[in-house]
């Protein structure tokens, strides 16, 4: 049986461990009282079902995480030691056999040795599952009837699930936490491998985008071919100017739309408007990306001709206006929760002291609101920070450095993808600029996240 078809097994086997451990203590208490027992019947049948399945899932994740290293080895001793050059070359015959043994193609024809190791591979692999299946069906069973036997009136259950559930939200949250660490550890590894190639200051500080081909020699940090320039303040400013129009086009609308939803539109209207504006964040951005292309983009040239303008059908108006209308739903969404859950009490305060519905809602309600306000706009900014199709497709791709929303622009992120696309060498520095913009990236990001929260920080003290 495979990985998933185990735990699928184990999912049911805790559900019939859980109604084992119900009707066991239903059964001792007498009948559906349960004022006798300390814990109610579904604490001690969740008991159960965490001593048959948990026991079973560790063996599941340590013999997954063991068992492919050891089948190498006994794998790799059929082999002929001449063959066994290196630590390389033994990765690269282990994943021959692996895929003769699995019945994938291969390059060439295969040896007689390699067949024979394929062959005791596939016995190895189909005793190990068997052997899983088997270690794995003892240790629930064993947990089943230990915990089954356990089930007493003074038996703290409750306690014994809390403590199971405290330990499985701690190791997601330590997942999490970990997930993050690793992914920014990651970036800052193969940005000061960029580094090595290019100045920090001319990254930081170049005014010219144009990285040519070149590749690394044998001799480690020599390259061969022109590196190019990597001036990050082309990318920079054409990701600011699309977030910028884009924030200019969603945050007075989506407010807008906000305030007349909570405080002016009558239930039947905000029930129907509501859903279909939040509609938007559900379209694909390529589509928006396409639509962009085909009809916004052409518009703006043909208006700008009719006023003597010359506006560029794939341009960071384009990107920026399109940008922000699949943004507004963020931004209105949230801040209508927002502004729903100030206190009535404010509302009627200030009108009893003859202060108007519009005055009330500048004076009173927008303040009060403005931490999740805050909130709302900073998560639409890093929605458009971090967007790609819709530059892709719209915005010209033109690492320039320039401040006309009327010419075409490059982003970070539409940079990114083109870094990791294509035939580049993975340790050049026409790659490794990839992960030094990715990490540009998170530290705005995080600096929006700083700015954000001493707002909030400031401004909720005066509510609460």
């Amino acid at each position: 049986m495979n990985n998933l078809s185990l735990i699928f097994v184990l999912l049911i086997f805790m559900a019939i461990a859980y109604q084992f451990g119900m009707t066991r203590s239903r059964r001792m208490a007498g009948g559906q009282n349960s004022a006798s027992m300390h814990s109610r019947p579904h604490h001690y049948g969740m008991m159960v079902g965490l001593w048959a399945v948990l026991p079973p899932f560790l063996l599941l994740l340590l013999w997954n995480w063991l068992a492919p290293g050891v089948l190498q080895t006994l794998t790799l001793a059929t082999v002929p030691a001449e063959l066994l050059t290196d630590s390389e070359q033994a990765a690269v015959l282990m994943r021959r056999i692996s895929n003769l043994a699995s019945n994938f193609g291969v390059v060439a024809e295969a040896a007689d040795w390699e067949v024979a190791a394929a062959s005791y591979l596939s016995a190895l692999q189909q005793k190990s599952a068997l052997m899983l299946t088997a270690l794995m069906f003892i240790l629930a069973s064993l947990g089943l009837l230990l915990s089954f036997k356990k089930i007493q009136p003074s038996l703290r259950a409750r306690h014994q699930v809390e403590k199971a559930l405290m330990a499985v939200l701690l190791l997601c949250s330590t997942v999490a936490i970990l997930t993050t660490v690793g992914i920014v550890l990651s970036m800052v590894g193969e940005t000061l491998k960029f580094f090595s190639f290019i100045s920090p200051a001319d990254f930081f500080f170049g005014t010219t985008w144009n990285p040519r081909f070149s590749t690394v020699g044998l001799a480690e940090g020599s390259l061969t071919g022109s590196q190019g320039s990597f001036g990050l303040l082309p990318l920079l400013s054409g990701t600011l100017l699309v977030a910028l129009i884009a924030m200019l086009v969603a945050i007075p609308l989506g407010l807008m739309v906000a305030i007349y939803l909570a405080e002016y539109a009558p239930q039947r209207v905000r029930n129907t408007v509501k859903p279909i504006i939040e509609v938007l964040a559900g379209i694909p951005t390529i589509v928006y990306g396409f639509f962009a292309l085909v009809t916004v983009g052409p518009f703006f040239a043909e208006f700008g001709q009719s006023i003597g303008m010359t506006i560029r059908a794939t341009s960071a108006l384009t990107a920026g206006v399109v940008m922000g209308i699949m943004i507004i739903p963020f931004i209105s969404s949230l801040s209508d929760d927002i502004l729903t859950q100030v206190p009535k009490s404010l509302r009627d305060g200030s009108l009893g002291l003859g202060a108007t519905k519009s005055e009330t809602i500048r004076q009173v309600v927008l303040p009060a609101a403005l931490p999740g306000i805050v909130g709302a706009v900073l998560l639409a900014v890093s929605r458009a920070i971090g967007e790609t199709m819709i530059v892709v497709l719209a915005a010209g791709n033109s690492p320039s450095l320039t401040a006309n929303p009327f010419e075409a622009v490059s982003t970070v992120t539409v940079t990114i993808v083109n870094q990791l696309t294509g035939d580049n060498d993975f340790a050049s520095p026409q790659s490794l600029v990839a992960f030094a913009l990715g990490l540009t990236l998170f530290a705005i990001t995080l600096l929006l996240n700083i700015v954000a929260l001493v707002i909030v920080r400031k401004y909720r003290e005066q509510y609460e």
